[in-house]
């Protein structure tokens, strides 16, 4: 037990003694003074001799700390004073278990020794939840992976816009994983390319996942899954929930139960910058003529993953003149999907194959006729092209009935929490 533990196990077996032994119908805090009491009680001299010696703790040493940038863990640990003998022991023992010249920056570690500087204990973390742990059994070492068991408490972010989704929620010390989390959530909604401005406001209730350090204090590793989320800007006000059905499956739900995935998303990559819209007459920035330009130019660095926007078929996977490599995918109700300029296409995919929603297919590049890296996406029914903001889209599947009591249910709780005044730490505060 730690020096904090003990002092609150002291305080309160101190406050039961006082109370157990108060005199029969006077308060414990009104009696007579403590020198009186004592006085009333015979005196007894115990011989200090008899009193038993408090036990000795052994001492150990404990070494910890974090790779820095261009370190090692042998130079992160000799910088410590830790022998060189030691070391090597440490990376003998986990050979067969980690190989120290794969160290990244942040991994961590802790070296517990005895006065004599014996090895009892080595923590060797690789990320927030997974690590080694070498030990002495008494007549060897043994080496074990760990990976932290994870606590989950909800919590509730609220916050204004001032640039973009990633920056507001760093802002608020959240990590960019609960942005993209919550793009994906409204991406058949809100194009957080060109449909987010200053002033737009968001509110999340989410799981926050901890684990307990070596020291026994709480850390918080990362976002779990959103169970609310609320979107209010130019766009309009969007709301969805996450409900899971007695069979498991789950997914996310209007307040009305309607799914909030559809046909089509309106854009194929999470927040980039639109660089050319559509239109009938655009001035091409390398041929320098006026022609339609029958898409979207979302420009991001080059390698940004491109996904589709809807279930499909690869029906053209190669270079194509002035659109570089250029993928097309056909889509139910005569759509054909086009992503141009990508840098590369995902490994392995081919002509004939089939593809789901949002399933990775390339990555964006300057192929072709390009000024810089970017996605030029398009959008033709039965051979026409369309203006992809106007495709019509249709909606996936509502809550079923048999579950609509559940879901409404689970509905009300869920908003009560999203909009306040409910028990959820709030996230701000704690960060």
């Amino acid at each position: 037990m730690g020096s904090v533990g003990l002092g609150l196990t002291v305080a309160l077996v101190t406050v039961i003694a006082m109370s157990t032994f108060a005199p029969p119908g006077v308060d414990a805090g009104s009696g007579p003074a403590a020198a009186d009491v004592a006085a009333l009680a015979p005196a007894e001299a115990v011989p200090l001799a008899t009193a038993a010696p408090p036990p000795i703790e052994p001492v150990v040493r404990i070494t910890k700390g974090r790779i820095e940038p261009g370190g090692s863990l042998a130079s992160a640990l000799t910088d410590q004073g830790t022998s060189s003998a030691v070391v090597s022991l440490i990376a003998h023992e986990m050979s067969g278990h980690f190989d120290f010249r794969r160290a990244q920056p942040g991994h961590s570690y802790r070296l517990t020794q005895d006065e004599s500087g014996q090895v009892l204990e080595f923590r060797y973390r690789t990320s927030e939840t997974e690590g080694f742990r070498l030990t002495w059994e008494g007549e060897e070492y043994t080496v074990r992976s760990e990976e932290a068991s994870l606590r989950t408490q909800a919590a509730r972010i609220t916050g204004i816009v001032t640039t973009n989704l990633y920056d507001a929620l760093q802002e608020l010390g959240e990590s960019t994983q609960l942005a993209g989390d919550f793009a994906d959530i409204f991406a058949w909604d809100i194009d957080f390319s060109r449909n987010v401005h200053p002033g737009d406001a968001f509110r999340i209730v989410y799981e926050r996942k901890y684990r307990t350090d070596d020291e026994g204090s709480s850390v918080y590793v990362r976002p779990g899954r959103i169970l609310a989320a609320h979107y209010s800007g130019i766009s309009g006000k969007h709301i969805a929930l996450y409900f899971e059905d007695e069979q498991g499956h789950g997914g996310y739900y209007r307040p009305d139960g309607t799914s909030v995935k559809r046909q089509f998303l309106l854009a194929p990559l999470r927040f980039a910058r639109i660089s050319s819209n559509f239109t009938t007459a655009r001035l091409h920035p390398i041929l320098k003529i006026t022609r339609p330009h029958h898409g979207i130019d979302y420009a991001a660095p080059a390698g940004t993953p491109v996904w589709s926007v809807a279930d499909g078929k690869v029906i053209f996977r190669g270079a194509a003149g002035g659109f570089g490599n250029l993928l097309k995918i056909r889509h139910a109700r005569g759509y054909v999907s086009y992503y141009g300029h990508l840098s590369r296409f995902v490994s392995g995919l081919r002509v004939g194959q089939e593809i789901e929603q949002k399933q990775l297919i390339g990555y964006v590049g300057d192929t072709g006729l390009a000024t810089g890296p970017h996605v030029c996406y398009r959008i033709a029914r039965d051979g026409r092209y369309v203006d992809p903001t106007t495709v019509g889209v249709s909606g996936g599947q509502p809550v079923a009935p048999s579950s609509r009591y559940a879901f409404y249910r689970t509905r009300d709780a869920i908003l009560s929490n999203l909009v306040g005044g409910s028990l959820l730490s709030a996230t701000q505060e704690a960060l």
